[in-house]
């Protein structure tokens, strides 16, 4: 336990995790860090109303947890990057299981809000089915808004990483705001798709494996008429 931070007492274990990222801001500083390494203004850019000094606290007891950790800037001696450990990056499964939940929270309103698109990769990822992960080797780039990320599928598992791919299978093209919209059942990825919203390219074998992968293909065939 960190000196001087506020513990539940409770002989548990998800209070013992409460202890360690319950505090407001820090699972969404945990979230940053999923898709890639981030330097501190990076990180506030990204989190509008934090504040600077609540951030680099927040960062500091997540890195005497253990939870995260600093490294070196290439060719900048003063700068900080920062990444999740071996037990930070255990943090997926349970913060994408938890997006998933949250998701059905969301309605049209919210959309007003900030989006961004390393969230809206987050919502691509939470979308993924683990039974529906084809046995196969493709990379899948999502490209939303003016960044890109990729989804690596091989021996029946995903990765998730941010950038481009030289060559990847298939391009899947939109906006954060749909992509957000796509995982909180507020758009349905035919209607997306149809008007232009979402734009998918690439080799259709891929293009059947990954939107079966998300769950795709059964919500679009749930929006074609029933013919008595």
């Amino acid at each position: 336990m960190v000196a001087g931070k506020r513990d539940y007492g409770q002989f548990c274990g998800l209070a013992a995790g409460l202890n360690v990222v319950g505090e407001r801001w820090t699972l969404l500083i945990v979230r940053e860090l999923l898709v890639s390494p981030a330097r501190f203004n990076e990180m506030m850019d990204n989190l509008p109303g934090i504040g600077p000094n609540l951030l680099a606290e927040r960062l500091r007891m997540l890195a005497e947890t253990g939870v995260v950790e600093q490294l070196p800037v290439v060719g900048d001696g003063r700068g900080k990057l920062y990444q999740l450990t071996e037990r930070g990056r255990e943090l997926r499964a349970p913060l994408l299981a938890f997006a998933r939940w949250g998701m059905a929270f969301l309605g049209e309103g919210d959309a007003e809000g900030v989006a961004h698109p390393k969230w809206a990769f987050l919502a691509v990822q939470a979308m993924v089915r683990e039974d529906a992960v084809p046995d196969v080797h493709e990379v899948y780039e999502f490209r939303i808004g003016d960044e890109a990320f990729l989804i690596e599928v091989k021996g029946g598992q995903a990765t998730f990483a941010s950038g481009g791919a030289a060559d990847p299978d298939l391009v899947v093209v939109g906006d954060p705001r749909t992509f957000v919209r796509l995982g909180a059942n507020l758009v349905t990825p035919f209607i997306a798709i149809a008007t232009g919203r979402v734009r998918i390219e690439g080799d259709p074998g891929a293009i059947d494996r990954c939107t079966r992968m998300l769950g795709w293909s059964e919500a679009a065939r749930s929006d074609l008429p029933v013919s008595n």
